[in-house]
């Protein structure tokens, strides 16, 4: 592939150009023609003889050999990958909590990483066949996924382990996705390949959850049917149509998609499920600026809302997500595929998103920073947080460049700011992998681990304020590893404290924590917490009605 352009004359002429078509004119050396063009094209997208010459290529179907899904390398391997989330579906598959529980499947952290493997070798059987690069890759996520299970073995506080898991079942798929990218962009790592290989992905990813959809009412029709017969069928055939039917969709969802064959620059964006998804993004471009700018005229109102309740500070950070995916789908593959004044209708709406989800994100990272300055740091906050940075670090730079840009250079610049962001997605969740387990896998400090495991919870969860009580009249709050006492119920209220934020502990939980400064700082010497009826165990109990 790599020699395909040398069938083009250099230098470029547009009669030589056609001298060569028509030697090579046949099914095979047309393909090998239209690949060469396509490859240049890539490289050289502003020469205009080129240019003619793709679009040429790309629309007289007559001239240029269909593409044929290698079903016979796809089929197998996505049956394999398919067997294989069965088997890791079962239940003796879990990732146990430090008290012993079950907490995590297995298949719900590796999922992506097993099916990245198979999407690798298809990729490498049906293209270029750089196998060596390709094994690289999948020994590197094999080597993550190995870390990834010796890390939660060795980290101690419950809370600390659950909240890795849950990031690796989030960031493990970003690497695996990075891992197909180095294969596919090798030699050709440019900003035009990267975007391409990224709407590429977003495609697969929406037709997968397409197949997703159908294959779940395939198999609650199924087992709706015996159900009625009054036919239980067995735990390991449920697992095979849900776990191995999802098996079979990254791979079936790439060979649709995916024309391994040709770089990501030069692939076919012109059929019909590409122009249905970036139809549909874009029809729902205005109406997202509709709902940010009638959420933001209630953000004032309920200003507190993300730093009492967890929640909210979720969809914060999903709808962060899910914009620049939005961006991402609406941005065209080529300029050609809209036309000037649409263009501009959609740079400025693409424009208006980013400067009101930035004002978002810019919330919920002060949220996520106020929460931690008045909690802990937790693995979760560290993580988000990053992803928060990035989110605006690209939202600005894609401002930046936009005000910048001329008119014909608006589409470009757009496609760069996509093409940094990738790799600063991938640094990132790397990073999180990694490294978590050494900041977070130990306790703060030694006197901590002596706490009671209630609070220890308390501490590394994720809900500020973190409000304590136990038999005895009074409420604190936690801080630092201190507890602050409370001095009355208008210093409850003036400080913005809820009622259903409280927590019950036993008061010999509250008597080990070490006491700090009261609120206010001048309400004397904080009350010891005693109860009459004796220790008591924790409890979850109503909202208290007496006063602090």
């Amino acid at each position: 592939m790599n020699d395909l352009p040398s069938l083009l004359p250099d230098p470029l002429d547009p009669g030589e150009m056609e001298r060569t078509f028509r030697r090579l004119r046949g099914k095979d050396e047309i393909e090998a023609f239209s690949q060469a063009v396509q490859a240049r094209y890539a490289r050289e997208s502003d020469n205009l003889l080129l240019a003619a010459w793709y679009h040429r290529l790309t629309y007289a179907g007559e001239a240029v050999k269909q593409r044929v899904i290698a079903w016979q390398w796809a089929v197998p391997l996505a049956v394999l990958n398919g067997l294989i989330f069965w088997l890791l579906s079962d239940e003796r598959f879990m990732f146990e909590a430090p008290d012993g529980y079950d907490y995590l499947p297995w298949l719900l952290v590796y999922w992506m990483p097993i099916a990245a493997t198979f999407i690798l070798i298809y990729l490498t059987a049906t293209g270029e066949g750089r196998w060596r690069r390709a094994l690289v890759n999948i020994g590197g996520l094999g080597v993550l996924s190995l870390y990834v299970y010796g890390a939660y073995r060795q980290m101690i506080p419950r809370v600390a382990v659950e909240q890795y898991l849950g990031l690796a079942a989030v960031h493990l798929p970003i690497l695996a996705w990075g891992a197909i990218g180095l294969l596919v962009l090798a030699g050709r790592n440019d900003a035009e390949n990267r975007f391409a290989l990224l709407l590429k992905m977003l495609e697969t990813v929406v037709l997968a959850g397409l197949f997703v959809l159908v294959g779940g009412v395939f198999v609650g029709i199924t087992a709706g049917l015996f159900s009625v017969l009054s036919v239980q069928l067995p735990d390991w055939v449920l697992r095979l149509l849900a776990a191995g039917g999802a098996g079979l969709i990254p791979l079936a969802a790439t060979a649709i998609l995916y024309d391994p064959g040709r770089p990501p620059a030069a692939q076919s964006f012109d059929d019909g499920l590409s122009k249905t998804i970036a139809l549909l993004l874009r029809l729902v471009l205005p109406l997202s600026l509709i709902v940010l700018v009638v959420y933001l005229a209630f953000i004032p109102f309920n200003f507190r809302a993300p730093l009492t309740n967890r929640e909210v500070l979720i969809i914060y950070n999903v709808m962060l997500f899910a914009v620049m995916a939005l961006l991402l789908g609406v941005t065209p593959a080529r300029p050609a595929d809209l036309s000037a004044s649409r263009q501009r209708w959609l740079r400025r709406g693409v424009t208006a998103l980013a400067a009101l989800t930035a004002v978002v994100g810019v919330y919920a990272l002060w949220a996520i920073a106020y929460r931690t300055w008045h909690g802990a740091l937790t693995p979760n906050r560290l993580a988000f947080m990053g992803w928060n940075v990035i989110n605006l670090g690209l939202l600005g730079y894609l401002l930046v460049g936009q005000w910048r840009a001329a008119e014909e250079a608006w589409l470009p610049a757009l496609k760069r700011t996509f093409a940094h962001g990738a790799i600063l997605y991938v640094g990132w969740a790397l990073f999180v992998v990694l490294t978590t387990p050494w900041l977070f896998g130990r306790f703060p400090d030694p006197a901590f681990a002596d706490l009671p495991p209630y609070i220890r919870r308390a501490v590394y969860g994720e809900t500020y304020p973190i409000l304590l009580k136990c038999d005895s009249p009074h409420i604190y709050v936690l801080e630092h590893g201190q507890k602050r006492w409370i001095k009355d119920i208008p210093t409850f209220e003036q400080q913005g404290y809820k009622w259903r934020d409280v927590r019950f502990v036993s008061c010999e939980d509250l008597r080990r924590i070490p006491d700090g400064p009261p609120i206010p700082p001048d309400a004397g010497t904080p009350p010891v917490p005693y109860s009459p009826y004796g220790p008591q165990p924790t409890a979850t109990l109503p909202p208290p009605t007496t006063q602090p």
